[in-house]
């Protein structure tokens, strides 16, 4: 009876091995702490690590940490058992500029608005390319805007900014509706330009986020991704935008 039973625990054990980025850290009992990641391919999961608050463990588990992990529960749907082996330390790395470290758990907090468990590879390569930008300045802002409207793309609201809401056509793109979330020409919003959003140039098709983006247009950038954030996530679920995504704009602003 005995060997029965373990031949069913085997069974139905669950394993998996991903890598993933660091979401959130809280403690459980005494020493342990309940891990929150992004991984590429099981998407935003949790699980619990034995030891998580010891001396070794504490520089790993760090919000915005790039770590290898292992999962193993019993039933796919249980909190299971998770060890981590850190990749690269974002965090550490963070520390120096309050602004990118700011900038990196605004990201970690707007990431815990996807599904649990439902994988969004694209944007796990995208966020992982913006941690790799945080100790460059004159990038990361930027890229922190093209990050949170891919964001919005995966939960359903992606804007449309390839051509004029009105006239069709893709030149002298200066204007977001935000109503409809599409782009609009500079004529055809000319009547409306007060009941419009900027739409800052690098975010047109086929520019680069680095490429000549000054301060005004990073904080357009921000006021658009943030409006719409609110109105079509946090709004309708009755949420305030996370105070990490408040201060980012707050610190970015003050240059």
């Amino acid at each position: 009876m005995r060997h029965v039973a373990l031949l069913c625990y085997e069974r139905f054990q669950m394993n998996w091995s991903d890598e993933g980025i660091i979401l959130s850290v809280r403690p459980h009992g005494e020493t342990a702490s309940v891990v929150e990641l992004f991984t590429r391919v099981h998407g935003r999961h949790t699980g619990l690590v034995h030891g998580g608050r010891s001396r070794k463990n504490r520089p790993i588990l760090q919000t915005g940490n790039h770590v290898d992990a292992s999962w193993k529960g019993r039933l796919s749907e249980h909190l299971g058992h998770m060890t981590l082996e850190l990749r690269t330390g974002y965090a550490a790395g963070a520390m120096d500029d309050a602004a990118a470290l700011v900038g990196l758990t605004s990201m970690a907090s707007l990431a815990r608005l996807l599904p649990e468990r439902d994988p969004h590879p694209n944007l796990y390569e995208i966020t992982l390319f913006v941690l790799g930008f945080l100790d460059d300045s004159t990038v990361w802002p930027a890229l922190m805007v093209r990050w949170e409207l891919a964001l919005l793309a995966e939960l359903g609201f992606g804007l449309d900014l390839e051509a004029c809401a009105a006239t069709g056509s893709n030149d002298a793109l200066i204007y977001v509706s935000p109503k409809s979330g599409r782009a609009v020409s500079a004529s055809a919003g000319e009547p409306y330009r007060d009941r419009l959003l900027a739409l800052p140039a690098f975010l047109l098709h086929g520019r680069r986020a680095g490429a000549g983006v000054t301060e005004t247009d990073v904080m357009n950038g921000l006021k658009l991704s943030r409006f719409f954030l609110q109105q079509r996530i946090f709004t309708p679920r009755d949420l305030k935008l996370p105070e990490p995504r408040v201060r980012l704009e707050t610190l970015l602003a003050r240059g």
